[in-house]
């Protein structure tokens, strides 16, 4: 049985990495395949797929889709690059925050990217390390996805635990746990990370370096294209919905409709 079942991980860890490899519409390809192995040759009798789940994760994606098509992650990293760039001589710390406050409300870790040349800029132009806050950043944008209530991770566990009964755990009881839990541990990563290495002008071989001209000076970045005239309006709408998301999840009577016995089930 153990042998089985360490062969069963091994499949489901191979369908993963060929997935990853091929990415795109083979991430799905390789899992229908790794699926396929583990019904013919282990036997494993595959559930029912999770219709109301897979519903949940798709709304939220057209959600910031939309969002991100009309704009609004554009007008959104922009006020996070004028944080961070505000802020040079504490971008250990501001970086992380400001990458975690705009994953938790946007529900997604791409927003991250465009901010990591300007929080390496920020880090480089005042003589920190700059892999101190990218990493500390990069890290606390993927746990916020798990704290986000617009997330597909937040929603794909809200449907799973009222498809397994357990509706006491609904969304205020994901927040309440996932909000401070990774909150602290951001703080916690950025506070370890600001004493990781040495700062750049007392490390000897980055400044030797840098006096052969191997490491070029820090540039500004270029000048951004104009926003899409619909940008800011899809970032508001989007957060309104984030808010009333939040508010119907913490209070159950809005979710009664008149004449009901009971509110509607919290499934977002």
């Amino acid at each position: 049985m153990t042998l089985s079942i360490v062969l069963q991980f091994v499949v489901v860890l191979a369908a993963i990495w060929m997935g990853a490899r091929f990415s795109g519409v083979g991430l799905g390809l390789w899992g229908a395949v790794g699926l396929l192995v583990l019904v013919v040759a282990f036997g494993v009798v595959p559930t029912s797929p999770p219709i109301d789940v897979m519903l949940i994760i798709l709304a939220v994606i057209m959600a910031a889709s939309v969002m991100d098509a009309a704009g609004g992650i554009d007008f959104l990293v922009r006020i996070a690059e004028r944080i961070i760039r505000a802020n040079p001589k504490y971008v250990t710390i501001v970086a992380p925050l400001t990458t975690w406050s705009f994953t938790f409300v946007a529900g997604t870790g791409h927003i991250v990217y465009p901010l990591l040349p300007v929080i390496y800029e920020t880090a480089h132009g005042s003589g920190i390390r700059p892999e101190r806050p990218m990493a500390v950043a990069t890290i606390a944008s993927q746990q916020a996805i798990t704290a986000s209530p617009v997330a597909a991770a937040t929603a794909a566990m809200i449907g799973l635990f009222s498809e397994k009964g357990l509706t006491q755990w609904g969304l205020p009881e994901i927040l309440m746990i996932c909000v401070p839990a990774t909150l602290t541990g951001v703080v916690a990563a950025a506070i370890v990370s600001m004493f990781v290495g040495r700062d750049l002008k007392d490390d000897p071989a980055y400044q030797a370096r840098l006096k052969a001209g191997e490491i070029p000076a820090p540039k500004a970045l270029g000048e951004k294209a104009p926003l899409k005239p619909g940008a800011k309006s899809s970032a508001y709408i989007f957060l309104a919905g984030v808010a009333l998301v939040v508010l119907f999840g913490f209070f159950p009577a809005l979710r009664q409709i008149p004449g009901a016995k009971a509110p509607l089930a919290c499934r977002s």
